[in-house]
């Protein structure tokens, strides 16, 4: 084989290569264009499976939420009501009888606010603040604790499922306030911002430790970040032993 050939041969051969390499670098591309859409389809889908079991779920609670607070209206208020009317026909001479009926007679109205607090067709014809504002006065009215609502001005629209999902937020954190926290105070402030709404919830109680909350995760945090989650919101709990619990939400506006 003459110098010639050779180098004829060394040619097609490197061109043979090239070809080769560029056929595998390009099945290559494609193979990773096709592996990367099929994750992100995969996704996508589990995005939106998770979106419709959050939002199954919290329908759930809102639909168990409006039967308990019929239940606590309709058959438990009904209840009360007799056992007054009742008490009223043994002795309206007794002091402790009139004690009773005025002690019935302010259960009676908490029943009928709490039931209204809890009822989903009562909270959304209310806005956020309005339904804040009726939740802080009925702790102080129960005396509770000491509780503070402030407001921004300036607000705007937001869809009224939104506010709810917003509302049920903080009545967990505000549960686990009165139930656990042992606090003295709660502080809630709501501050419409030109692209947000920024809301901070804090208490003066007794606090507890993140780590030990991450590992006994408890229901109410877990809805938390579920409900948030569906409304696309960032939520934040910082608490320290002896240093109280705060509740911190941004809504990015749409």
């Amino acid at each position: 084989m003459d110098e010639k050939q050779i180098t004829s041969f060394l040619i097609i051969f490197s061109i043979v290569a090239f070809s080769l390499a560029l056929t595998m670098i390009l099945l290559f591309v494609l193979f990773q264009k096709r592996k990367n859409r099929l994750l992100r389809e995969q996704e996508a889908a589990e995005s939106r499976f998770r979106e419709a079991l959050i939002t199954i779920q919290n329908e759930i609670r809102e639909e168990t939420l409006r039967n308990v607070s019929w239940e606590l209206h309709d058959n438990i208020g009904q209840l009360l009501t007799l056992a007054r009317i009742q008490l009223q026909r043994e002795s309206s001479a007794s002091p402790y009888v009139k004690e009773a009926c005025d002690t019935i007679a302010k259960s009676l109205a908490e029943l009928r606010s709490l039931s209204k607090s809890i009822n989903p067709d009562t909270i959304k014809g209310l806005s956020l603040v309005d339904a804040l504002s009726q939740e802080i006065d009925r702790f102080n009215r129960m005396q509770y604790l000491e509780a503070t609502l402030h407001t921004s001005n300036h607000k705007f629209t937001m869809d009224a499922k939104v506010e709810v999902i917003i509302f049920r937020m903080l009545q967990e954190f505000f549960t686990n306030t009165v139930k656990h926290s042992k606090a003295s105070t709660l502080d809630v402030k709501v501050e419409y911002q030109e692209e947000a709404l920024v809301i901070e919830a804090r208490d003066n109680g007794v606090g507890f430790d993140p780590d030990e909350k991450k590992a006994n995760r408890g229901i109410g945090l877990s809805n938390i970040q579920h409900r948030a989650a569906l409304i696309g919101a960032e939520t934040r709990i910082e608490s320290a032993k002896g240093r109280g619990t705060q509740f911190y939400l941004t809504l990015n506006k749409t």
